[in-house]
């Protein structure tokens, strides 16, 4: 699956190229250790990226990093604030976690807004700064992001009508898709991930909008017995590191860590698009039925985006709106 032009991919490797040549004197400061928190399981494509990642900067930068992941020492919606106290040196989060206290992470998570692999490798590049300044002021450097696969409804029963859907209780991974699920007629219930298993088995949820990597987390065909693909929205993870231990960090180190950070977030792009048909298909094989999206819902859906665009632009900042408009522009 294709999303970089090769004009672009030539252009991203040929500054890694020159990145490379920076980062070649040996670092000063050897064996350097560090600690990192992380909150998805050891076969998701997103850690086996990092693990990538930080073997990487063990070979260039001398830094050994020991990787927690699938939460296991910090949950992920407490990644950002352990990194930011220094209580681990590196850390990931889905962006939306954090729109509260900034919406523009949340941007690539609204419905339609970004809805395959071109429009979101474009986003990202149009409010790169904008999120890059923001993890500066919270004292973190944003290192790279990687999209999720798009998203589905997962669901007990074939997805027939919008009419079959109404007031069922549906489990959604940030507010503006809480807001579409509303909108089509469901009980939209905000869960994090790790609660989603439980909310199943005791009937807080009758279904649940995500990607097709999350629902194999969790083994989905457990609790549900159908598939029906959207897109929709790609929501993006971020790696990012304290800004005192990357400031701690000599040239070359810091170097050698940027040019990492560049290659595994193409990569990350790379195996995000990768995974969706693959893992589409492991859902078929765990019995689970593909389905098609009924024309009454995809209609619903068209009519709605609009809304759920303006309810962003509502609480966007100015300079926020700004990059919205710019990118729209391009798109």
């Amino acid at each position: 699956m294709t999303f970089v032009s090769s004009l672009t991919r030539r252009r991203f490797l040929a500054g890694l190229t020159l990145a490379a040549g920076l980062s070649a004197v040996a670092p000063a400061a050897a064996d350097t250790r560090m600690l990192m928190a992380s909150g998805y399981p050891e076969d998701n494509f997103m850690t086996v990226n990092i693990r990538m990642f930080l073997d990487e900067i063990t070979e260039t930068a001398e830094i050994a990093v020991d990787l927690k992941p699938n939460g296991a020492l910090i949950p992920l919606n407490s990644i950002k604030g352990a990194v930011q106290k220094g209580q681990v040196q590196l850390g990931e989060v889905r962006l939306g976690v954090h729109a509260n206290e900034e919406p523009m992470l949340d941007l690539a998570g609204v419905p339609f807004v970004a809805p395959d692999y071109p429009t979101v490798w474009l986003l990202k590049d149009m409010q790169k700064d904008y999120v890059s300044d923001w993890f500066d002021s919270q004292g973190l450097v944003l290192l790279y992001q990687a999209p999720w696969p798009g998203a589905g409804f997962y669901t007990k029963g074939p997805m027939d009508s919008l009419e079959a859907i109404q007031g069922k209780r549906l489990r959604i991974p940030n507010t503006p898709i809480q807001s579409m699920g509303n909108l089509m007629g469901y009980n939209a219930v905000l869960l994090p991930f790790a609660e989603v298993p439980q909310a199943f088995s005791t009937g807080l949820i009758d279904a649940m909008f995500t990607s097709p990597q999350t629902g194999i987390d969790i083994q989905a065909w457990d609790h549900t017995d159908h598939f029906t693909y959207v897109g929709a929205s790609l929501a993006t993870n971020a790696v990012f590191m304290n800004r005192r231990a990357f400031d701690a960090l000599t040239p070359d180190q810091q170097t050698a860590v940027r040019t990492a950070a560049a290659r595994a977030e193409l990569r990350g792009w790379e195996m995000s698009a990768a995974a969706t048909e693959a893992q589409i298909v492991s859902l078929r094989e765990q019995g689970m039925t593909i389905g098609t999206l009924p024309e009454d819902i995809a209609a619903k859906l068209d009519e709605i985006a609009p809304q759920l665009v303006q309810d962003w632009l509502n609480i966007a900042s100015p300079e926020a709106a700004e990059v919205y408009h710019r990118y729209q522009a391009l798109r």
